[in-house]
């Protein structure tokens, strides 16, 4: 599974944005979808996931109510909406994708990221 993201940029507080992450290669045997970030200093951390074939979703505390993650199918593309931005959410923002098992941990496959900056 190949992963390539895009979308990122800057923001005021308060404002949004819409990431991308686009699959390809063996899209059909991945299990979630996910995205994660890592800011300056800081682990990695989840953020959000879908499961490919359900829809169910899953969220970080920190986010939900804020970010709505969701895909289609037919462009095998995953996509992070991301509202009422915070600068805590300045991040370097990283889609993946497992095989198996859970959605918050041990992801298979990892896109390059892309930068979101929100500006206070």
């Amino acid at each position: 599974v190949q992963l390539q993201a895009s979308g990122g940029g800057l923001v005021q507080t308060g404002g949004s944005l819409r990431l991308s992450c686009a699959a390809s290669g063996r899209t059909f045997s991945s299990y979630f979808m996910g995205w994660f970030r890592q800011a300056p200093g800081k682990e990695r951390e989840f953020v959000a996931a879908i499961n490919w074939r359900s829809g169910s979703t899953f969220y970080a505390d920190s986010v939900k109510g804020r970010f709505t993650i969701s895909r289609d199918n037919a462009k095998n593309t995953v996509y992070l909406q991301m509202s009422s931005l915070k600068p805590e959410d300045t991040a370097v923002y990283y889609c993946a994708a497992k095989l198996t098992g859970g959605p918050r941990t041990g992801y298979d496959y990892w896109g390059q990221g892309t930068q979101v900056t929100v500006s206070s």
